[in-house]
């Protein structure tokens, strides 16, 4: 067997498979292509996609994956992620049922809300500014989860992480739900690789309702107006470097409009990759070494990834 075909082979037996699907029945597919459930719609076959649906299952499987040792990774929207073309090895989680509720709770000074990590960011943003959130304008048009938003830290003048009030989480070692409090960063926390989001709970200090919507629509549209989003993207590829853009340093260097396969450096935004045609995780990581090593030549700036690389590269 080659080292290539070695690296697709499965990991699960068929006992695993058969306590996977005694677990979650259905909601158990093996070999199951991941483009469709990537922004970048890029991406090659688990060994097991599975949908979890409450905090019980996702334990039974968590305690699964302790007693086996299985390789696991939780897949969200799918944004700033690429997906290698031989797929993931073992257990692709895919959060949803009691996972992405939204509620909303009672409170004088804040707009609080208790979020599942599969609930949608769009719609938590657009449900939060209806109540006049202050500060929810740096969440908008920003893709993804609400899980997915927390373990990165996302936002643009204000990130997520300034609203946090509490996190649950469930670990392969600790599978049933418990707080923890993580520190936020740039573009990332300090939770730890296996611990899995279960729920989150913001608070946004109240402001006019009226004067939320207006900034946060504002906001939205001057997005749609200077980023790609009529194909498929992973959003910002690049974190921007210390009193510099990344899409600047890009575009500087000549890159926009380049090419590899069927990824593109956008026109309208040079910190884009878009998948114009069929494109493969080998084209746009191509396309991301080519982009990197001419900002480097260049301008002596080694840019850092923003998208993270998961699964088999070939």
């Amino acid at each position: 067997m080659s080292a290539a075909a070695d690296m697709m082979r499965s990991v699960l037996d068929e006992r695993d498979r058969a306590t996977v699907t005694k677990i979650l029945g259905e909601r158990a597919r093996f070999d199951a292509p991941l483009a469709p459930f990537t922004s970048w719609k890029i991406g090659g076959p688990a060994d097991a996609l599975v949908q979890v649906e409450t905090t019980d299952e996702l334990a039974q499987l968590m305690r699964l994956i302790f007693k086996r040792h299985l390789p696991w990774f939780v897949l969200g929207s799918g944004s700033n992620l690429l997906v290698g073309d031989g797929g993931i090895r073992g257990l692709v989680v895919r959060l949803a049922g009691e996972f992405t509720a939204l509620d909303f709770e009672d409170d004088p000074s804040h707009v609080v809300v208790r979020a599942g990590a599969a609930s949608s960011l769009a719609l938590l943003t657009a449900q939060a500014a209806s109540r006049g959130a202050s500060g929810i304008g740096s969440l908008a048009g920003i893709p993804g989860s609400v899980g997915g938003a927390l373990r990165m830290n996302a936002g643009t003048d204000q990130e997520i992480g300034e609203f946090v009030r509490d996190v649950w989480v469930q670990t392969p070692a600790k599978p049933d739900p418990h707080a923890v409090t993580p520190q936020y960063f740039y573009r990332h926390t300090s939770l730890t690789r296996d611990a899995i989001v279960a729920r989150v709970t913001l608070a946004f200090p109240r402001a006019d309702s009226t004067a939320v919507r207006e900034e946060m629509q504002a906001r939205l549209v001057r997005r749609k107006r200077t980023q790609p989003l009529q194909f498929p993207n992973a959003g910002s590829c690049f974190r921007n470097p210390a009193g510099d853009k990344a899409g600047r340093l890009i575009e500087a260097a000549g890159a926009k409009g380049w090419r590899e396969g069927g990824a593109e450096v956008s026109d309208l935004h040079a910190n884009f990759i878009v998948n114009r045609e069929d494109a493969s995780a080998a084209d746009v990581a191509t396309l991301l070494a080519r982009v990197r090593r001419a900002v480097v030549e260049q301008f002596g700036v080694e840019l850092e990834l923003e998208v993270h690389f998961i699964g088999v590269f070939v």
